[in-house]
């Protein structure tokens, strides 16, 4: 096992599953020239045939790599930033989210889409989103959400592996984040469980994304503080491990969702509402969210990263339900 970043190791399993299956080929932008590093050498190892740069047309490229899925190879298509999935929504929602459906199940579409939330950066309002709330309205799709880099690559395998389509979310904040990475050719982490990060007792902090890293950093000063936060990450969005999250649950009496997308129909709010339904009588007090702020992101680094959830808001809701008080200095 060696250790790598979360870049190394979305380019790893890449590798791995191309050299293992050879219908799987990586098309989309700026593959080529390898911008962010989960290509590096790729055009050495397998040829332009299976490494294709396209042109800047998000719904043009989709729909070809949904065609290339439905005649029996393998796609992985990256679309770069995960707001340039709007223009290509067209072909996600009508064509594949619905194909396997509509079909009687005569097509698969073995495919996945690669996108980086790459928000916190002065990115602006057209750059900065994070829309997995959106895909997990749709059925039909497989919604993998990792926040380490051991996690990405053993749910990227797995999804590289997937009869379905599925849609990886790479958080960009979690870019510079390192794990030790098994090199067994065969590891991968089956798609819908999720991963208990840190045991706790009075209140389950479930992150989102690149949340969970922040949940682990309040749930270190909550200790310090006399209070025992659980950090449960999904790791996949669609299907949600909700028999982890309700077993948590159930033992703390207490629940917080830190979610990196918008509060309005986000994950958060899937998560809270299905808490209430299933466990509502284990519940010691409500089900707190912590999320980005119903707003478009602005360009000032000040005033964008207020917005997004943070250590503090986390600890102060911790403290609210399991004190009753504000949270205090460590």
């Amino acid at each position: 096992m060696a250790k790598a970043t979360y870049l190394d190791a979305i380019r790893l399993a890449q590798q791995e599953e191309m050299m293992r299956d050879n219908r799987v080929f990586i098309m989309g932008e700026d593959i080529v020239c390898n911008v962010f590093g989960t290509t590096t050498g790729f055009v050495e190892l397998f040829g332009t045939e299976r490494v294709r740069d396209t042109p800047i047309s998000e719904n043009g490229f989709m729909g070809a790599g949904a065609g290339a899925a439905m005649v029996g190879m393998r796609p992985i298509i990256d679309t770069t930033l995960s707001s340039f999935l709007y223009p290509a929504m067209d072909q996600i929602i009508s064509i594949i989210a619905k194909s396997r459906y509509i079909y009687g199940g005569q097509a698969q579409l073995p495919l996945v889409i690669r996108s980086c939330m790459f928000y916190g950066n002065s990115n602006a309002a057209q750059h900065s989103d994070r829309p997995y709330p959106m895909f997990m309205n749709m059925p039909g799709l497989k919604i993998i959400a990792p926040s380490t880099a051991y996690d990405m690559k053993g749910l990227l395998k797995a999804a590289i592996r997937e009869n379905d389509p599925v849609m990886c979310f790479e958080d960009s904040t979690c870019w510079t984040s390192k794990d030790e990475l098994p090199d067994a050719p065969d590891f991968i982490i089956p798609l819908g469980k999720g991963d208990i990060k840190r045991e706790g007792s009075d209140v389950s902090i479930i992150g989102v994304a690149g949340a969970v890293q922040l949940a682990l950093k309040a749930a270190k000063q909550l200790a310090a503080q006399g209070i025992s936060a659980e950090v449960v990450d999904p790791r996949t969005l669609a299907p949600l491990d909700m028999p982890l999250i309700l077993q948590s649950v159930r033992k703390t009496g207490r629940a917080i969702i830190v979610d990196p997308a918008h509060q309005v129909c986000s994950a958060a709010s899937e998560i809270s509402a299905t808490i209430v339904e299933q466990a509502f009588d284990a519940l010691r007090a409500p089900v707190l969210r912590v999320t980005t702020a119903q707003t478009h992101m602005p360009f000032s680094p000040l005033i964008e990263k207020s917005l997004y959830p943070t250590v503090d808001r986390i600890m102060a809701a911790a403290h609210k339900l399991v004190t009753g008080r504000p949270a205090v200095d460590a």
